[in-house]
């Protein structure tokens, strides 16, 4: 289980296709402090480490995981949002998140608000998720809280921290970002649905 506060950037140091999974090789922090089999949220998608060196950890994703999430779009070089699993003594300083990305997302719009940014997400409803005003939604592996919900779109402020600390600094327009959608939210309306 994670909370959707970014830890660390790591970068991509290397993509290794086999068959139709991809090997992800990255730099991080926190690398030394790795395991092999830890859980690590990467864009908050939940992945296994495989593979340590000195300097990189590396990570697989499956086809499954490819088709819905952002990772097929990452290049060398590219910054990744990253938090290792919660402990049990920890703090719960974002929300219950997961892993296990919904749907993705694109950036339909970012606007500089001098001192603040508003960045606004659309994604296919027909999927069925939805996110409420003031509830949380976690967007590349960031806990956030939605400020504007509609039915296919929603916005979230970002403060200079989460800015600077978070590759949110690198989406623009056009970007695709993963979503996870509230799990607590997820059950209430899987259960009005079958009501």
């Amino acid at each position: 289980m994670f909370t959707g506060i970014i830890e660390a950037m790591g970068q991509v140091q290397a993509i290794q296709e086999e068959g139709t999974n991809k090997h992800f090789t990255l730099s991080a922090p926190f690398t030394h402090e790795l395991q092999i089999d830890q859980s690590v949220a990467h864009n908050g998608i939940c992945l296994t480490v495989v593979n340590i060196t000195e300097t990189d950890y590396t990570v697989t994703a499956i086809d499954e995981t490819l088709q819905k999430t952002n990772l097929n779009s990452l290049k060398v070089g590219d910054k990744v949002n990253l938090e290792r699993c919660m402990s049990a003594n920890g703090r719960f300083d974002g929300h219950i998140v997961q892993g296990h990305v919904d749907q993705v997302a694109v950036c339909e719009s970012v606007e500089d608000q001098n001192g603040s940014w508003v960045f606004t997400f659309r994604y296919d409803p027909t999927l069925g998720n939805v996110t409420v005003e003031k509830g949380s939604v976690t967007v590349n592996g960031i806990s956030l809280t939605v400020v504007n919900s509609q039915d296919d779109r929603f916005s979230v402020a970002i403060i200079p921290y989460t800015y600077e600390h978070t590759n949110l600094h690198q989406v623009k327009p056009g970007s695709l970002v993963n979503l996870e959608f509230d799990i607590i939210g997820k059950y209430v309306a899987r259960l009005l649905g079958k009501a």
